[in-house]
């Protein structure tokens, strides 16, 4: 969709950027692979679902910086004619944020895999699942986003992990257990 968006803001017919954000959480992103099927078994003491190796480094989008960069993108002409991956925090592995999560809703960091079997199966039921599938190599490999290209034009605002990580457990603490069932 991106090439003839570009494509089309090449001819001169419309002006097209795009952000790019990695695996997104945060208030609100109840469906994202780190969203209330991860974030509510924590908060309950429960085992939160995650997919693929605790050991591979991953980027992780906080949705209040995805937010802020695509109006920076939509607000500066600079931003025309490309994509542009969003900031993220630095890169951690898949365990390290769940251990992250874990601190933050003063919990023990506990989980459980979910691998392509498991999803396969879901999947027959819940079509999300059945899609995530063919993005699972994201969570088996290191999936390391480089967002500098954008930082160097619009300036790196990523929210340290930390400070997200602990801002998305109060926001499912407080409203998330109401609002996404």
């Amino acid at each position: 969709m991106w090439r003839q968006l570009q494509a089309e803001h090449a001819s001169g017919n419309i002006r097209a950027t795009a952000g790019r954000a990695s695996d997104f959480f945060g208030p609100y992103a109840a469906g994202s692979a780190v969203g209330d099927r991860f974030f509510l078994p924590l908060l309950k003491g429960g085992k939160a679902e995650m997919m693929g190796k605790p050991g591979a480094l991953h980027s992780y989008t906080y949705v209040t910086d995805f937010g802020e960069a695509l109006v920076r993108l939509a607000l500066d002409e600079r931003s025309l004619g490309r994509a542009w991956h969003v900031p993220n925090a630095p890169a951690v592995t898949n365990g390290e944020f769940l251990a992250r999560a874990a601190a933050a809703a003063g919990t023990e960091p506990r989980s459980v895999i979910r691998g392509r079997v498991q999803l396969a199966l879901a999947g027959l039921f819940i079509p999300p699942a059945r899609e995530t599938i063919e993005m699972l190599y994201e969570f088996e490999e290191d999936f390391v986003i480089d967002h500098g290209a954008y930082s160097a034009v619009f300036g790196d605002h990523a929210t340290p992990l930390e400070q997200s990580v602990r801002a998305t457990v109060e926001w499912w603490r407080t409203e998330g257990a109401r609002t996404s069932h």
